[in-house]
């Protein structure tokens, strides 16, 4: 079986091509450290090829969801570091999600501060989670050009922070809505300096950050997701092909570990015109390691791992229920489903409570 082929990424070995995708759990502390249940819930899942951490805010101008974790001080690495310690002494690989929410949060999870983003354009249509329920979106403020470029030091810190962790590498998070991809979007970003209007311009967040993380870390130890054809968190753009073409091309220049793409979890019929299969489209651009992520089961990772579409695939809920997840996809053993009224927030009960097979 494929999956269970170990895999090299540069100078790092994985045991099989199985990924623990990032899955925000909202678990940290409020000063957003890591603790106890964390150690053991990573560690459970080091069976997995690589584990890629939930999402991890760079500073504290990222945050945007309550309780969850950070690398922008030296309390926070030191608890990731019993992570990572643990991780490695299972025999695990494991990466750290670099995280800015942008216009993704609430001022009530900011102390009252506004959220940022590339222009003050609000979310519509959906509802963020605060500590004190379900709010609408507001309307973010726009960063100046000197705090785009504070932003972009921030991430490369995180990646420093990251090593000092025992992390094996980072990735950035520049998927589903967050702050990077607000940038590259043009329905997000309707900016008039060097990061907004042209395709190559609403780029230069993203490319800038990816060159201050490849500068902290040795080669092929970072890597980056995307989701191209997500539109959700108002990820709105009008040639995502043009735009996500013109990205990945540009991410060939860097020595990266891999990049994570996310296939379409949302309907596009009122989308005629973007790409049905985002593997399809973007993937034969990009001339490293690809990881395919976004509602596969064990048949279907193995056939598109045979296909050669994809050389790794992440899985996110199953990993919640099945720690596992390696040993059962060996067997062929049913899974176990996740509860989701347990899914974000609390304590043990649906993070590390899920039994393995041989309990």
């Amino acid at each position: 079986m494929k999956l269970l082929e170990s895999f090299q990424i540069g100078s790092l070995k994985l045991a099989n091509r199985v990924v623990m995708a990032p899955m925000t759990r909202s678990r940290a502390d409020q000063q957003g450290r890591v603790g106890p249940l964390h150690v053991r819930y990573y560690t459970q899942r080091a069976s997995a090829g690589l584990i890629v951490t939930e999402a991890t805010n760079v500073s504290r101008d990222a945050i945007g969801s309550p309780l969850t974790p950070g690398l922008f001080d030296e309390e926070q690495v030191a608890t990731w570091r019993s992570v990572t310690d643990a991780v490695h002494a299972a025999g695990g690989r494991i990466f750290a999600q670099l995280w800015h929410t942008g216009r993704v949060g609430h001022s009530l999870v900011r102390g009252g501060v506004l959220p940022v983003a590339p222009s003050a354009i609000r979310i519509e249509g959906q509802l963020h989670f605060t500590a004190s329920g379900m709010k609408e979106y507001e309307t973010p403020r726009a960063l100046s050009t000197e705090e785009v470029r504070a932003a972009v030091g921030d991430f490369r810190s995180a990646a420093r922070h990251a090593k000092q962790a025992g992390f094996d590498g980072v990735e950035l998070h520049g998927a589903f809505g967050y702050l990077p991809n607000q940038f590259l979007v043009d329905g997000a970003n309707q900016r008039t300096d060097e990061y907004g209007g042209s395709v190559e311009n609403r780029c230069r967040f993203v490319l800038e950050v990816m060159e201050g993380l490849v500068a902290e870390w040795d080669s092929e130890r970072v890597g980056i997701k995307l989701s191209p054809t997500i539109p959700f968190n108002g990820m709105m753009d009008s040639d995502p092909r043009a735009l996500f073409g013109h990205l990945i091309t540009r991410l060939n220049e860097l020595p990266l570990a891999y990049l994570h793409l996310m296939q379409g979890l949302f309907p596009l019929d009122k989308l005629p015109s973007w790409p049905k299969d985002a593997l399809a489209t973007f993937g034969p651009l990009y001339r490293g390691t690809l990881i395919t992520n976004g509602g596969y089961d064990r048949d279907r990772a193995e056939q598109v791992l045979k296909e050669g579409r994809a050389q790794l695939v992440s899985f996110g809920a199953p990993y919640v229920a099945n720690p596992d997840l390696v040993t059962r996809f060996a067997k062929g053993a049913a899974l176990a489903r996740p509860d989701r009224a347990t899914m974000y927030g609390g304590g043990e009960k649906g993070f590390t409570d899920y039994p393995a097979l041989a309990e």
